[in-house]
């Protein structure tokens, strides 16, 4: 079972970055805009944020076995059709399709893994190897991508899913056990829907942010749509039986796992989406090449997530969740001052993989575990679009602030073009004036050290939230009220 929802979140987790290769192949063939390639990459990842949390809730009411089966038609349906997309509009559309189909998949896997492991040990190691994949699959995406490119058609990289989801679908029917929903339990539709409008929009919104130039008036639009729907779904949970229970956030496990997770994938997310750019632009890495950089962070964080996994029941969250922060502030720190040593840098990104490792294992484990398994699909639910935010803030904060800094610190020789001054990619374009690329080059460097130096800051305040929520926390103490350790 763990394999098989392992294989299935691995496919989930992939597709969300695997096009970051592909894009610039599959935008020539089918003729895409700039507008229609940003709507390729981003229509995934807003569709699931927002459907994310009504999908998991719903789990808990018709059976996490049934919504994980059947998201797993819908996206295996639904990465024929990516594969086999003629134009920009049906592309958009079969991402729209694979993100319906990922949404119950995503939190299944981890409410299976939750209800089926009864031993504790066994359930935090087997969360530790959830959370492993989902790191690993996030990472390697781009690696797969320029792998599959080098031999194949663009739609090889969608193509891949069909067999394995056909695989997962035949073997999980046999083997994955029957769980036992509330099927009296009512479901808040509207309450779904609320958060489904409210996270897309405030999704769009940070994204619009970090685009340059960003149009304020959809960003504005955009976080006024989600205050007011989100004002409106938090007054609606007041129900007796709500879609999201508020008063979870007041277990302090539960809290500082979703503080940890949302960390975690800022500084995952924001260190891949640099340091890719970087070395392709500056360094003039392939984007396979670049890719396998990013793999070093996964090698760093695959022990020190199977560790933190195997020992939370006798150390408890605190520890793994706060040094675990400690060492990755440690390894950005590093991989900043050794940035034009290669040595020195990818030895920087393992300790950074190493340090974030086991705050990514254990912050699942805590959320799923502080409340009752009756409620293991809300729990899920809330960590995955835990895990979907962190990996947007990083978007729009690093990806807009590179941008931002550059602008502050290029000084472009007189006579340079204008577009040079707004990014290191169109002062390579419009330029090949060895004065105004070398200047370029120093505003971009100035830029990412910024960002790891961020990125370290980053992990210094999760682990500092972290320690105070935990503090009165024993390691292997007594769980919650409802939930279990």
């Amino acid at each position: 079972m763990l394999g098989i929802v392992s294989v299935a979140l691995f496919l989930i987790s992939i597709d969300g970055s695997v096009l970051f290769t592909a894009l610039p192949v599959l935008s020539k063939d089918l003729g895409a805009t700039a507008g229609q390639q940003l709507w390729i990459l981003n229509a995934y990842t807003v569709v699931m944020s927002g459907l994310l949390l009504g999908a998991g809730t719903l789990g808990d009411k018709l059976g996490h076995r049934r919504m994980f089966l059947f998201g797993m038609a819908v996206f295996g349906v639904a990465s024929l059709a990516c594969a086999l997309a003629y134009s920009p509009g049906t592309l958009i559309a079969a991402r729209v399709l694979l993100a319906v189909g990922a949404a119950p998949m995503m939190p299944a896997t981890l409410a299976l893994i939750r209800l089926t492991f009864t031993d504790a040990r066994q359930r935090n190691t087997a969360i530790a190897v959830w959370s492993m994949v989902s790191v690993v699959g996030a990472v390697v995406g781009p690696v797969v991508g320029g792998l599959l490119l080098e031999h194949f058609h663009w739609g090889s990289v969608f193509l891949v899913n069909v067999p394995l989801i056909v695989a997962a679908i035949a073997l999980g029917a046999a083997v994955i056990p029957r769980d036992e929903p509330d099927r009296s339990r009512p479901w808040d539709a509207v309450s779904s829907l609320l958060a489904t409008v409210a996270l897309a929009a405030g999704v769009l919104a940070v994204e619009e942010a970090a685009r340059v130039p960003p149009s304020w008036a959809k960003v504005a639009a955009g976080l006024a749509i989600a205050a007011v729907l989100g004002a409106a779904f938090v007054r609606r949970q007041r129900l007796d039986d709500p879609l999201l229970p508020l008063d979870v956030f007041a277990i302090p496990r539960f809290t500082a796992g979703v503080v940890a997770a949302v960390v975690t994938l800022v500084a995952v997310s924001g260190l891949g989406l640099v340091v890719a750019q970087r070395f392709q632009l500056v360094a003039g890495y392939s984007p396979f090449q670049a890719g396998l950089l990013l793999v070093v962070l996964a090698v760093g964080a695959l022990p020190s997530s199977l560790v933190g996994g195997m020992l939370l029941n006798r150390i408890g969250e605190r520890a793994p969740i706060v040094w675990g922060f400690a060492v990755g502030a440690l390894g950005a720190s590093i991989a900043l001052l050794g940035v034009d040593s290669p040595g020195w840098f990818v030895a920087g990104l393992v300790v950074t993989g190493i340090g974030l490792g086991a705050p990514a294992s254990v912050a699942s484990s805590a959320i799923v575990t502080s409340v009752p398994a009756s409620r293991a699909g809300m729990a899920s639910s809330v960590e995955e679009v835990s895990y979907e935010f962190g990996n947007v803030l990083a978007t729009a904060f690093f990806g807009g602030g590179i941008l931002f800094v550059y602008g502050l610190a290029v000084d472009l020789p007189a006579g340079a073009p204008a577009g040079a001054a707004t990014s290191l990619n169109e002062a390579l374009r419009v330029s090949s004036d060895p004065r105004v690329v070398s200047a370029a080059v120093d505003a971009y460097d100035t830029a990412f050290a910024v960002v790891l130096a961020a990125v370290a800051l980053v992990c210094l305040v999760g682990a500092s939230v972290v320690s105070r929520l935990l503090r009165e926390t024993a390691p292997g103490g007594a769980d919650e009220p409802g939930g279990e350790r």
